[in-house]
């Protein structure tokens, strides 16, 4: 059985992802589009170049007619952030660019699971929800999945243990007002406050104590660090995107924090966020709805709220 996707975007991030499934052989067919179709040509060239060391694969640069049969869509256009830029400054622009694109690309690919990517992701997929007519399961932002795992990053390298054995998440808007749900976080099943005390290395006193703000202060900038010093970020953004649809091709449920429609899990009305929700074949399965602290509920609500004030002010 075939593993078609379509890219709607070649810039860094699209052609990042295109790169990525052709090495890991996770498509069988990826189409690229692209309004510059001059650069959507060049990178599925590149890319197309190099495949026969590469799972078997067909990727070619195309127009929506040409994404008829995808499995999964992958929108990843947008005006790009810009170094001091926040992702919600771009909201009303990029609404207007998803907006122009979803009647195209559904009209080609109804039964698609889309997968956004662009930013302010939570805001686009809300876009989705209320624009283009799609079942609610096939929507997924990828959300927090890049400041998860750029959070498990960073433990395994302050533990020096492998990222296997840590298990810890991201919740709420992919931006400045996510937090860690500290209380859901263990390394091997050990919450990851005991964690220290469980060790019988008789040099744990050489690590210091785990501080909670300082980490999440880490997440919640590297992507401008990152912006700051090479222009873009696309490598790990790349990874991510590629993770979620391996876990829709697999067969198998995957649980990962993506954004999705909330229905009145944790009190959230009518908003696009990332919570732990449950990926696999037919697209969002359902949610995990992980107890939270108080302090944790009331800043998911913070985060929920910080993108109402920006919703607000959009036209849909």
């Amino acid at each position: 059985m075939g593993k078609k996707v379509t890219i709607i975007g070649a810039g860094s991030v699209g052609a990042t992802i295109a790169y990525t499934m052709a090495v890991n052989g996770i498509a069988t067919e990826v189409v690229m589009i692209d309004i510059n179709e001059s650069k959507s040509l060049g990178e599925a060239l590149d890319i197309r170049q190099g495949v026969s060391f590469c799972p078997p694969i067909s990727i070619y640069a195309g127009s929506y007619e040409d994404a008829k049969g995808s499995d999964v869509v992958i929108l990843t256009s947008g005006v790009a952030r810009k170094p001091g830029q926040s992702r919600l400054d771009l909201a009303q622009t990029n609404v207007n660019i998803t907006k122009s694109i979803i009647p195209n690309i559904v009209k080609a690919a109804p039964d698609a699971i889309y997968v956004i990517v662009a930013n302010p992701v939570d805001i686009l997929t809300y876009t989705f929800h209320k624009c283009s007519g799609l079942p609610e399961n096939h929507i997924i932002g990828s959300g927090t999945i890049l400041d998860t795992a750029r959070l498990r990053a960073r433990l395994a390298e302050y533990y020096s243990i492998n990222l296997q054995n840590v298990h810890a998440y991201v919740y709420g808007e992919h931006g400045d007002s996510s937090f860690v749900p500290w209380s859901l976080s263990t390394i091997a099943n050990i919450p990851i406050d005991s964690y220290m005390d469980c060790l019988s290395d008789t040099n744990k006193q050489l690590i210091p104590a785990l501080n909670h703000e300082e980490v999440e202060n880490y997440i919640r900038k590297s992507g401008g660090k990152i912006i700051a010093r090479k222009g873009a970020t696309f490598y790990a953004v790349a990874v991510s995107v590629c993770h979620i649809v391996k876990s829709i091709f697999s067969g198998a449920d995957t649980t990962m924090t993506v954004s999705t429609m909330h229905h009145g899990e944790y009190g959230l009305e009518d908003i696009c966020l990332s919570t732990m929700a449950i990926i696999g074949p037919d697209g969002v399965r359902g949610k995990i709805v992980a107890p939270l602290t108080d302090e944790e509920t009331a800043l998911l609500h913070k985060s929920a709220d910080s993108l109402r004030a920006v919703m607000d002010g959009i036209q849909f």
